[in-house]
């Protein structure tokens, strides 16, 4: 299932995804318009999208509706950094012995097909191809081997990066978290359609140029490892939204630099998940 947060006819809501059409959420008066409330309820809420899905007596256009992120305003938005062993060899930098969290602030996330702001007080904005994972159930203390069961789906996240920004401070916080600067999407895939979220093949383009191509097996720390470290410390609530760390091949380590400049479109692709896209522009 693929699902979406939507704008159509000046009402948000949520939905799913078959083929280039949309299933309405507000079909059933009984679902939430909120995509953390609709995982919230569960397997009953899942069981009646399903049967909207099934019914197929009422669709819209995919190319009328407007895609906004399928978590709008995540609990929590967690990344990990220096997860991928091709990015750490073109960083120089040492293997982590534990998982290094930072946080991104939510109110930077977007959606698919919207413009990320170059900033007017530096150039030197990154993109960053991103596995993101979303919490399906509030859970603490969760073992390796419960750890799928807690997860909702997975989806595109481009973490991009204010390189400057980000080594003014050892939490990467800010530098990570400026506005528009955490797009999703398009959709939430729900679980069980991902066979093996660690052998998924992920590729980054700016305008035509290839920029990252990689694959999740690479990743030091997997998605399962990285829920039962964070539940050691901290509940995990439904919503949030948690990155896995991104490849080789960013901007900042480009001969000459190829930091994101106005007018430039930043593509994501990732097996199974669709494709995110962004325009840059300037502030």
């Amino acid at each position: 299932m693929k699902l979406i947060t939507f704008t159509y006819q000046t009402i948000t809501r949520i939905g799913a995804v078959v083929d280039t059409q949309v299933v309405d959420g507000l079909d059933d008066s009984t679902l939430p318009t909120d995509m953390i409330a609709f995982l919230e309820q569960g397997q009953g809420a899942f069981a009646k999208m399903q049967r909207l899905i099934d019914t197929g007596l009422h669709r819209l256009n995919l190319s009328d509706v407007t895609l906004l992120a399928p978590i709008p305003r995540p609990r929590k938005y967690l990344g990990i950094g220096l997860n991928y062993a091709d990015h750490i060899d073109e960083t120089n930098l040492e293997k982590p012995e534990y998982p290094v969290f930072f946080t991104k602030q939510s109110s930077c996330v977007v959606g698919p097909d919207v413009n990320i702001i170059l900033p007017s007080i530096s150039e030197k904005m990154d993109y960053e191809c991103e596995l993101a994972f979303v919490i399906g159930k509030k859970c603490k203390h969760v073992s390796l081997e419960d750890a799928p069961n807690v997860i909702a789906g997975f989806m595109i996240a481009n973490d991009v990066t204010m390189r400057d920004w980000q080594f003014r401070s050892p939490t990467w916080t800010l530098g990570k978290s400026f506005d528009t600067h955490g797009p999703l999407g398009p959709w939430l895939v729900t679980r069980d359609e991902i066979a093996n979220p660690h052998d998924l093949n992920l590729k980054t383009w700016v305008d035509d140029e290839l920029r990252q191509n990689s694959n999740t097996q690479h990743m030091i720390f997997n998605c399962y490892e990285m829920i039962a470290y964070l539940s050691q410390a901290m509940t995990l609530e439904v919503g949030d939204v948690i990155t896995t760390g991104t490849p080789s091949g960013v901007g900042v380590k480009m001969k000459p630099r190829g930091y994101l400049k106005a007018g430039q479109v930043v593509k994501i692709e990732i097996d199974g998940l669709g494709t995110l896209r962004n325009f840059v522009v300037n502030e």
